[in-house]
């Protein structure tokens, strides 16, 4: 890893954008268990629950299939694979094994059908190559592009699938639908920076797409690198036992992750041609994503609904972490939807999974998507509004028959259970307004106080044990998770923790709970460690930060302990930008204000913006900066390092499932 002067905000800086950059760790696995006889019966139990011999979506996902990949591999420049479908050979089997719950098994099978599809004339999808689609569109005069995936590999492979079978047109338009890495972090593999600087390509995007593309990640981004690790199962063996899908789509393909900036940003609802095609464009911001729009093709009477719709429930809360999306307005969106397009709409597509045909269908659909995010809100909010607390709106919420035997409204990525607290959050937030709640014992002293009034962690573990043969596995997960705290390296309470977390995660019909339970497992085994989240290709995205993000970082990252009675004003000149910046150091907050210079500074530090970026991407150092003249420094030097100096640096491995040594506050 190259040095740095400030690792503690480069570095950080770099693991904070890697959420989806996680690589497979090399560790030999220890062998899991096998299914239990109550897990065999809770997953059977589901199989007697839905109409498993409803055979429609099988025939819409394959509905226009044209070619797939041979090999049905494709591999990055350095020759590693950037995404394959051979690990998942196992899931040709159409039934379940009793591992995985028999609803996410379907969902899997139905993820794993890829390849090139026609949804109508000039309107085609690269489908199951990626966590998301990629549709391509052709125009009058060349390609347009809508969500060029995840990594530069596996939109090129696309492209170059298409062009086999259809037309060698150029790209000459690429739109992203929101501010989502696998809607946009692709790109560079069906177009060039040179292609729209020399004006051969325009790039559209939704209002607030870039702020909120290289943004939403990177404040937090160290704790949701770790969390993702866990929810998209990035170390679990693709197997029956381990990874079989995110339910959102088949998997991450692995690679850079490149951006382009917006040459049109969409602002409002209405229509433009581009290359000679007709596009009505609907925004919908705050709903699925911070900056999102969906668009209609008269032409072919077709509407593609990005990832305001897609075939399951969809997350108003991530287990990787995020802000709580708005489950009403999210409806609203689709609503609109549906009654100013339902009936000119023939053919429903999205960005994730398979078209709907038909505009009776589509309809249809489009009023179970409306309705299952209104109710999750709406009966979320009733229950909250009887004092319910989250676990018991959990608890008690029900999806109406209606929707329960949608397939469309399953728990294949988000839950019932965790979008009904979400709901409560947003509202209420983290308090549940009982006072013994507002200042708890830490984890580690309620475990180890918990496990002593249990009567110590022998006899804890030995009734743990009766419940865990008892199959339940809820009750185990939650009290061994105590004694793990209380006694980290008891391995004999980590061993029946991960057993009762596996036996859960092959019972979750949710992808992510499927994942974030084996992850936990395999951690409390000590069968695998976790990816170190280094980040390759994220060059596009650190540029794209505003100078004023870049401070943003600083302050999240000031060690406040450390910087306690130290006073530090420093203002940055940035020659290339005309940009004018003062950060101030006071009691222990790194606050900044653009357009200001103060008279008070201890120095004035300048450089280019151009030089940020190559310190942020650890081209080179701050010393070796002011050394080669890149930066100079009128005043004390010495100031500028020592508040370098204060900048924390977070480690991507941080863990999930035992305590941390707090005394590295």
């Amino acid at each position: 890893m190259p040095k740095s002067s400030s690792p503690s905000f480069a570095q950080g800086l770099t693991q904070g954008l890697a959420l989806l950059s996680l690589t497979l760790p090399l560790s030999l696995m220890a062998a899991p268990n096998p299914a239990t006889e109550a897990t065999t019966k809770a997953n059977d139990a589901v199989l007697d629950s839905l109409d498993f011999s409803d055979k429609q979506s099988f025939d819409d996902a394959r509905r226009g299939f044209i070619a797939e990949l041979p090999n049905a591999e494709v591999l990055n420049e350095d020759g590693k694979p950037a995404w394959s479908a051979r690990p998942y050979a196992f899931l040709k089997d159409e039934e379940a094994p009793a591992t995985v719950n028999p609803s996410l098994w379907r969902q899997a099978r139905l993820n794993s059908i890829h390849g090139l599809f026609e949804a109508a004339d000039g309107i085609y999808q690269v489908r199951g190559m990626d966590l998301s689609n990629m549709t391509i569109v052709e125009g009058d005069d060349g390609l347009i592009i809508i969500d060029p995936l995840l990594t530069p590999g596996t939109a090129k492979a696309g492209l170059a699938l298409y062009r086999k079978h259809r037309s060698d047109k150029p790209v000459v338009a690429v739109i992203y639908t929101h501010s989502h890495a696998d809607h946009f972090a692709g790109v560079k593999g069906v177009i060039s920076q040179d292609d729209v600087d020399q004006g051969r390509v325009k790039v559209y995007a939704p209002d607030g797409f870039l702020e909120n593309a290289v943004s939403e990640n990177v404040i937090a981004g160290n704790a949701m690198t770790r969390r993702a690790a866990y929810m998209y199962g990035v170390a679990l063996p693709i197997d029956p036992r381990g990874y079989v899908d995110t339910g959102l789509g088949k998997g991450l393909s692995q690679g850079a992750r490149t951006l382009i900036a917006p040459t049109d940003v969409i602002t409002e609802n209405g229509t433009r041609e581009i290359a000679g095609v007709p596009i009505e464009f609907h925004l919908a911001p705050g709903s699925e994503a911070p900056a999102e729009m969906m668009m209609y093709f008269p032409e072919q009477r077709v509407f593609n609904t990005a990832e305001v719709t897609s075939q399951h429930m969809h997350n108003v809360y991530t287990l990787r972490g995020t802000e709580i999306r708005d489950a009403s307005l999210w409806s609203r969106y689709i609503d609109e939807v549906l009654e100013d397009y339902g009936d000119r709409t023939d053919v429903l597509i999205a960005q994730h999974h398979w078209p709907v045909w038909g505009t009776e269908e589509s309809k249809h659909f489009l009023g179970v998507q409306r309705d299952l995010y209104k109710h999750i809100h709406d009966q979320s909010v009733r229950l909250m509004n009887h004092g319910y607390r989250p676990g018991e709106i959990a608890e008690n919420i029900t999806l109406p028959a209606s929707l329960a035997k949608e397939w469309s409204a399953r728990d294949y990525y988000g839950t019932l259970r965790h979008n009904s607290r979400a709901v409560y959050q947003k509202y209420l937030g983290w308090y549940d307004a009982n006072p013994a709640n507002l200042n708890p014992p830490t984890a580690v002293d309620e475990a180890r106080k918990s496990i002593e009034y249990m009567g110590g962690i022998n006899q804890v573990i030995e009734r743990a044990r009766q419940d865990y043969a008892e199959g339940n596995y809820r009750w185990v997960a939650t009290v061994m998770s105590k004694a793990v705290f209380a006694e980290p390296k008891n391995q004999e309470a980590r061993n029946l923790a991960a057993d009762a977390m596996e036996q859960l995660g092959y019972q979750a019909e949710s992808g992510p709970w499927r994942d974030v339970y084996l992850s936990a497992a395999q951690d409390l085994r000590g069968s695998a460690k976790p990816a170190t989240g280094t980040s390759t290709g994220n060059e596009d995205m650190l540029q794209g930060l505003t100078t004023g993000m870049v401070f943003d970082l600083f302050g999240v990252r000031l060690n406040g302990p450390k910087a306690e009675g130290k006073h530090i004003v420093l203002n940055w000149a940035f020659t290339d930008t005309n940009e004018r910046i003062r950060t101030n150091l006071e009691n222990a907050t790194l606050t900044w204000l653009p357009d200001r210079q103060s008279a008070d500074a201890a120095a004035t530090v300048f450089l280019t913006r151009s030089t940020l970026n190559d310190i942020l991407l650890r081209k080179i150092t701050f010393p070796e900066a002011v050394k080669g003249g890149e930066i100079t420094v009128d005043g004390d030097q010495a100031k500028l390092f020592e508040l370098l100096g204060l900048l924390d640096q977070f480690k991507p491995d941080f863990p999930l499932i035992e305590p941390r040594d707090t005394a590295q506050r």
